[in-house]
């Protein structure tokens, strides 16, 4: 038993101690620690980028394939939705639509999923940022070729 923790305490010596060596190693042969950013200076780390606004409220976006859910077309920070509030309802429930002139939320998420009709907005559709996302006025992060099903055929 003796044998195998001096084995052991050994090997981890070993280990520790090529360790240091290869970072002694790196930091003669001019190794550093690369930031995420890459060669992008810290000078002016004070001046934050220009942020993304977000888009103009609008009656709506334009939907790119059939059964996409319906883009946010205004701004939802600090909006809260949790089990127990959902800041959406405050104007796109049925009873506040109409004086809010916000679109009324669809009849399908008042269905569960065995297709029974509640009386309330269903648990699996309750949670709006689940499907629905809200737009940025902001250059696209990679190129994209998509184009609708009506504007292939």
């Amino acid at each position: 038993m003796k044998k195998r923790l001096w084995l052991i305490m050994w090997a981890a010596l070993v280990i520790v101690a090529v360790g240091a060596w290869s970072g002694v190693a790196m930091a003669q042969e001019g190794g550093e620690v690369r930031s995420l950013r890459g060669a992008v200076p810290l000078e002016g780390a004070d001046q934050a980028p220009e942020m993304a606004r977000w888009m103009p409220d609008s009656h709506g976006l334009p939907r790119n394939y059939l059964q996409q859910p319906p883009l946010i077309p205004h701004h939802i920070e600090g909006y809260k939705i949790d089990l127990r509030q959902n800041k959406c309802m405050t104007c796109h429930s049925w009873s506040k639509a109409k004086e809010t002139h916000a679109t009324k939320i669809s009849l399908t998420h008042f269905r569960n999923r065995f297709g029974t009709e509640l009386s309330d907005v269903s648990p699996q559709r309750y949670f709006c940022t689940q499907c629905h996302v809200p737009q940025k006025d902001a250059k696209p992060l990679v190129d994209n070729s998509f184009k609708p099903v009506d504007s292939v055929m």
